[in-house]
């Protein structure tokens, strides 16, 4: 009997490292422009792109497309759009700025006034797309121009800002509590350690996992290729935050901190919870959805719920930044968050989209910015370069699924 049954056992399958890599070339391939992008603006720039400080800059600058990126890619998963970030961003900053200039209210009772004005502004886009039926793209083309027209009210021509401690949120970095290691802020080396443990640990974990379910598992190959990979570029990415900054602060910035708790909280939900199922469930097909029992409206409203959250975070940095709030504040801040999902990998049809793909769209964004900004190019021209790259990604995409076809 033992005979029979070691005669019936049959050992987890692997995939080949060649298999591996053909098959994950179109998701690899968003992270090989990211570095194709950099290495050519590295030489353009002649190497002033990854100083350590223009590295710090391009996350404090950029931030608000990354943070926006999220909640736009949820909403275009579930084949919605929302126009209006840009000037949601610039009411709610101009309320926050009133409010601590005329108010004179602390600055955390100001975060908190913004995020609440925030969450309500997505509650009233989601109440329209959800239950009345309005489509998204009217719904916020429509709030695009209400909350343009109320930060012009609100903010008029410029509201300076007087706090410190608020605008420290996107200029200053985390507190150096473990001092400087020579050059070296000496908690960032520290993280960096940490992730690149965490990351090589969880490759190795997962390919364990697949082997003890008996299914075809990642050859060993494969698993040290990509922890190599990452290895290089957690270390490199540590050295350039870890030199950056002056002799009194420098390493982490806050806003990076801010940027990597929500991808990671987002990322969770989309990945590990019911919610996360159900949006790329309505995206894939609504009335299937319906139909498996699937809350469609609750599901659309609170994406719009948590695209006004976002949208509150991104206007709280944004003011932060800029030490002002204006009428004209977030122009184009929502073209550039949908921007960022399509180079991604976003879906123009919905149903697919991933937040790493997201961020890395945002970086790829980000990058141009910066770039071009260093290189002296008008901004006439940075906006025809970004609207070709927008283009080219969405054809690639539909080319892509039409050549799979």
């Amino acid at each position: 009997m033992a005979e029979q049954t070691k005669a019936v056992h049959k050992e987890p399958e692997t995939a080949s490292l060649k298999d591996m890599v053909l098959g994950n070339a179109r998701a690899w391939g968003i992270y090989l422009a990211l570095v194709l992008v950099i290495i050519v603006f590295q030489f353009l720039t002649g190497g002033r792109l990854l100083n350590p400080n223009n590295v710090v800059a391009l996350f404090q600058q950029n931030a608000y497309v990354l943070i926006a990126a999220i909640g736009m890619l949820m909403v275009i998963i579930a084949t919605h759009i929302d126009l209006s970030v840009g000037s949601v961003v610039a009411f709610i900053g101009g309320v926050g700025a009133y409010g601590m200039a005329h108010w004179h209210l602390n600055w955390m009772l100001a975060i908190i006034l913004m995020i609440a004005i925030g969450l309500a502004i997505g509650a009233w886009h989601g109440f329209w797309v959800a239950y009345v039926g309005v489509p998204g793209f009217v719904t916020t083309l429509g709030g695009m121009l209400i909350f343009r027209g109320l930060a012009t009210v609100v903010a008029g021509e410029s509201i300076p800002l007087q706090s410190r401690e608020f605008r420290a949120i996107a200029k200053d970095y985390v507190p150096n509590i473990l001092g400087w290691w020579g050059q070296f802020d000496g908690l960032t080396i520290v993280l960096g350690l940490l992730a690149i443990v965490f990351v090589i640990f969880a490759q190795f974990k997962k390919r364990k996992n697949q082997l003890k379910a008996g299914v075809t598992a990642e050859p060993l190959s494969w698993v040290v290729l990509k922890s190599v990979v990452a290895v290089l570029f957690i270390g490199y990415f540590t050295y350039l935050l870890a030199s950056s900054g002056n002799a009194e602060q420098g390493g982490i910035p806050i806003v990076l901190v801010i940027i990597a708790v929500l991808v990671g909280v987002y990322w969770f939900v989309l990945n590990r919870m019911v919610f996360g199922r159900n949006v790329y469930a309505v995206g894939g097909n609504r009335k299937a959805a319906i139909l498996s029992g699937i809350n469609t409206k609750r599901v659309d409203f609170t994406i719009f719920l948590n695209m006004g959250f976002l949208t509150s975070v991104a206007a709280i940095i944004t003011l932060s930044r800029l030490a002002s709030a204006t009428a004209q504040t977030g122009m184009e801040f929502e073209m550039d968050a949908i921007a960022a999902c399509f180079i991604g990998g976003t879906a123009v049809t919905g149903g697919v989209g991933t937040i790493p793909g997201a961020m890395v769209g945002a970086l790829i964004m980000g990058v141009l910015n910066q770039g071009l900004s260093i290189m002296g190019v008008d901004a006439a021209w940075v906006k025809t370069i970004k609207g070709l790259v927008v283009i080219a990604a969405v054809a690639y995409d539909l080319l892509s699924k039409r050549k799979k076809g």
